[in-house]
């Protein structure tokens, strides 16, 4: 878990030199340590307009990312604080800090797009920070969310009648949040006071169209409103006299404007107790080592020259988390059964149902860390894996108990076999007492305990292996008839053959368990796996439906506010939307 005493102050998350976005391997480190729920807020907006300011007040200290104090962007890249949430227990606030849009220094503005873009892709909240009000001028330098739709992707293949749209970006897009810095209006609306949201959403409202210059004007507020349902506006003050605007990480409270003191802790407040945990399509929660490899696949698909995609991302996620769901679930079975298992067992359903019992906990350990399992491949190598441990047991079983009773039938007739050697039994009655000596071994042996599975068809090798050395001894003791010899021989051939389809029988009976267990295995699996994919199922319909409700709201305000064409776009999209909801509301697992 990353605490403040692990991380002082802020690192470069990702760098930006010579034109190319790179990860910083020393912040991936920072982030592969942090097994908490991440709330992730990135800041940006046009350089020197005060974005740090208020991302160190997050932070709760006064120093950490670099303010600067002349025209000059001092932020490059983006830097990263990781910090123990101050409202939520055990839960880690990251913030993201994103160097200056617009920065004359670069010439090519080509990365701004790219970090713009990434800040939407890695946080759960969005802040954009720009200076004065909501004018043409502010939405002209925000074109970037004009370009969203050109630099990320949802999905690798959209079917062929779905396009992507708004909805499929709602569904991993963060809040959005509008920090308007010295901001020196009064918030009024037809002689009303208005909220400073209000002000937002009056000045998200859009033109009819009668030129190309109207299609511009409405652009990036219509994305604004499609890609971020969820809006906070917050207004901040100028904190003092221009000239002391470079000594602000040295400025007490007392030596700032109040009213903007107080509006830095509405906009700590607010993000405190708003911003949610980063979460992934399917309300897969993010920790440190997903957004550590969400962050390597987004700048390996930019450095490459493809588009960041949010579905690429998420399975090259679960390939990750799913192998390593795998060796979680086998290192449990190991561990449980090394802790439950005594070999040699009594019998072999004892340890199919030592196996079968573990196996369950082990599929439960892999449901539980696992996600967007395609064509269940990894559950299928789990199957593969947990029989193969099955079998070896069973075979260590046997091999356990073979050695134990062969040892065993050693000790226990080891004098017979010295007497036979000796010729103790070659003589008149020495059938007899032969027979007798074997039955009292042979009791002794049964009674013995821990023999296992293997006990009977030990013991019956052993005894089919002194076949002719009794009937030597039968036929040497000269005080039997013929006659008694014949019938001796054939009580001896029918126990025989009697301890023989013994054998076959248990044989058949361990056949019919091992067949058993293979088919409550799958039935395991199964069950376990419907469980997921209903559960699944629920969330991507509720994700769906808060779609759609937002998408509903959002074509109600179009049509209020005239703009039938647009309204008529939404309502197909959402049409389209409740299609596919209740295609998948048919569909059954097969």
């Amino acid at each position: 878990m990353a605490s403040e005493t692990h991380m002082p102050g802020p690192v470069c998350l990702i760098e930006n030199t010579s034109g190319k976005l790179v990860a910083n391997p020393e912040a991936l480190k920072i982030l592969s340590a942090i097994t908490q729920p991440l709330v992730v807020v990135a800041i940006v907006g046009l350089y020197r307009t005060g974005k740090s300011y208020l991302m160190n007040k997050l932070a709760g200290k006064k120093k950490g990312f670099s303010l600067g104090s002349t025209v000059q962007s001092h932020t490059k890249g983006i830097w990263m604080w990781c910090v123990p949430h101050p409202e939520k227990a055990d839960h880690t606030l990251v913030l993201l800090d994103t160097e200056g849009l617009g920065d004359v220094e670069k010439g090519d503005n080509q990365n701004d797009s790219w970090i713009f873009a990434l800040a939407i892709l890695l946080s759960s909240t969005f802040v954009y920070n720009s200076m004065g009000t909501i004018n043409q001028q502010a939405m002209d330098q925000l074109h970037y969310v004009t370009e969203l739709t050109d630099r990320i992707r949802a999905k690798s293949s959209p079917d062929a009648n779905e396009v992507e749209d708004s909805a499929d970006f709602v569904s991993f897009f963060p809040d959005f949040v509008w920090t308007l810095r010295d901001f020196s209006l009064d918030l009024e609306a037809n002689g009303q006071s208005i909220t400073a949201d209000e002000y937002l959403e009056n000045s998200l409202k859009l033109k009819k169209v009668t030129s190309q210059k109207d299609e511009n004007f409405n652009l990036p507020r219509l994305c604004i409103r499609k890609f971020f349902p969820k809006k906070k506006c917050l207004i901040f003050d100028r904190p003092t006299h221009r000239k002391k605007l470079g000594q602000l990480e040295t400025l007490h409270d007392d030596e700032l404007d109040s009213e903007f003191v107080q509006q830095a802790t509405v906009f700590c407040s607010y993000i405190f107790n708003n911003s949610k945990v980063k979460t992934l399509p399917g309300d897969i929660k993010v920790n440190g080592p997903r957004l550590e490899n969400l962050v390597l696949t987004y700048i390996n698909a930019i450095s490459s020259g493809d588009l960041p995609c949010m579905e690429n991302a998420v399975l090259a996620l679960a390939q990750i988390e799913n192998s390593a769901a795998v060796k979680k679930a086998i290192a449990l079975y190991d561990q449980q059964m090394t802790e439950k298992v005594q070999l040699p067992t009594e019998t072999l359903q004892e340890l199919l149902d030592l196996h079968r019992a573990t196996e369950k906990e082990a599929i439960e350990v892999f449901i539980k860390n696992s996600f967007k399992d395609v064509d269940q491949k990894f559950q299928k190598e789990l199957a593969a894996q947990l029989e193969k441990k099955q079998e070896d047991f069973c075979k260590q079983n046997v091999k356990v108990s073979s050695d134990r009773c062969s040892a065993l039938l050693k000790d226990i007739f080891n004098p017979l076999e010295e007497d036979i050697k000796q010729g103790i039994y070659s003589k008149p009655g020495g059938y007899r007492l032969f027979m007798q000596k074997m039955q009292e071994l042979k009791k002794k042996y049964l009674q013995e305990p821990r023999k296992g599975i293997q006990s009977a068809e030990v013991l019956q090798t052993y005894l089919g292996s002194k076949e002719a050395v009794i009937d030597t001894i039968l036929q040497t003791d000269q005080t039997l008839t013929e006659k008694e010899k014949e019938i001796e021989e054939q009580r001896v051939k029918a126990e025989s053959a009697e301890a023989a389809r013994k054998m076959l029988e248990e044989m058949q009976i361990k056949n019919q368990q091992m067949m058993e267990q293979k088919e409550k295995s799958y039935q395991e699996h199964v069950k376990q796996l419907t469980e997921k994919i209903e559960q699944e199922r629920a969330q991507l319909m509720a994700e769906q439906e808060r779609a759609v409700t937002l998408k509903l709201q959002e074509q109600e305000q179009l049509l209020k506010e005239g703009f039938k064409r647009e309204s008529e776009l939404l309502r197909k999209e959402v049409q389209i939307l409740q299609n596919n909801m209740r295609r998948r509301k048919r569909c059954i697992l097969s």
